[in-house]
């Protein structure tokens, strides 16, 4: 609070063009003056194309505001589970919005099968949430300072907010060159922090944040070991093959055009074998001038074989 809205609007601007390259298809801000709170969201439109779609987004009740992040494979069965509603469009944004104002937070994130983080503004309450998918596939950094509390899915987000000045953090520094990584909850300057997988933060104006977890890989490895697989070989890759097909299947609900990486390996190929049950694949491979580093005759092979739509680019010296 006592930010001008013109500048909170024009800080919130600055924070989505530093992300533009995430999201050329549209932008949009919104504000919150009286809580000094900004929105702003780029959106790369896969599912429902129209303005229905775009962010940030009110919900039905106007008591939330929605910035989202990703994509949800379960879109269809979240909104079979809801009540009756006038939808206004086909994204899985709305759904995620309306999903929280009727179950709340916690319990839309645990319904979530999506890659996905979100950012949520309860009006009512006046408290933000930020939320991010079980095993972390989207970012969020977040920092809290003095009178301003920032988030972003990228660090040069938070660059870019006039009067914050960010510093490295020396101990992370270390644990970047020691490890090749900035570990854990982490981030490389001072005073931010990434929001963990499978967890929920909840804050106020002049509140310390609240962190919680929605879901562990921990628990949900030891609770898979408590419980081992009855079954033959054969039995477990066909179950195998038939959660893979139904992974690979509803990735593929667009509206836009989609296609695959293609290295060659068994990761890829599986991946693109799966893709052909949805018609021909476009493919994709990188290949090198360094024979030695070079995937593409393996890729190419696999491609002939799966029978896709091909595309080899090569990178060497030049481009580097």
């Amino acid at each position: 609070p006592g930010l001008a809205p013109d500048a909170l609007a024009a800080r919130a601007r600055a924070m989505a063009a530093a992300l533009a390259h995430r999201g050329p298809d549209s932008h949009g801000i919104w504000t919150d003056e009286a809580a000094g709170l900004g929105f702003a969201h780029t959106r790369l439109a896969i599912v429902d194309l129209s303005p229905a779609g775009s962010q940030p987004m009110v919900s039905s009740c106007g008591r939330y505001v929605l910035i989202y992040n990703g994509e949800s494979y379960n879109d269809a069965e979240m909104r079979a589970a809801l009540p009756p509603h006038n939808w206004r469009g086909r994204s899985d944004t709305e759904t995620i919005l309306e999903g929280c104002a009727r179950w709340g937070v916690e319990e839309t994130a645990r319904r979530l099968n999506a890659m996905a983080a979100f950012a949520l503004w309860d009006a009512a309450e006046r408290r933000l949430w930020l939320v991010r998918d079980r095993v972390g596939i989207k970012p969020v950094y977040y920092g809290q300072f003095p009178g301003l509390f920032l988030f972003g899915s990228e660090l040069k987000a938070l660059r870019a907010v006039p009067g914050w000045t960010p510093e490295l953090d020396p101990a992370v520094r270390v644990a970047y060159l020691r490890w090749g990584y900035v570990p854990g909850r982490h981030a490389i300057y001072r005073g931010v922090a990434k929001l963990e997988p499978g967890s929920i933060l909840s804050v106020r104006a002049g509140e310390t944040p609240r962190i919680s977890r929605y879901w562990d890989v921990r628990k949900a490895a030891l609770a898979g070991i408590a419980r081992p697989l009855d079954a033959s070989e054969d039995e477990a890759a066909e179950r195998l093959d038939a959660l893979l097909a139904d992974s690979v299947k509803r990735q593929l609900v667009s509206d836009v055009p989609l296609g695959a990486f293609l290295s060659g390996g068994v990761d890829s190929s599986t991946v693109v074998s799966l893709m052909r049950n949805g018609g021909v694949p476009r493919t994709f491979t990188i290949g090198f001038d360094s024979a030695e580093h070079d995937e593409a005759p393996h890729a190419e092979a696999v491609a002939r074989h799966l029978g896709t739509d091909h595309t080899v680019m090569t990178v060497g010296e030049a481009e580097a």
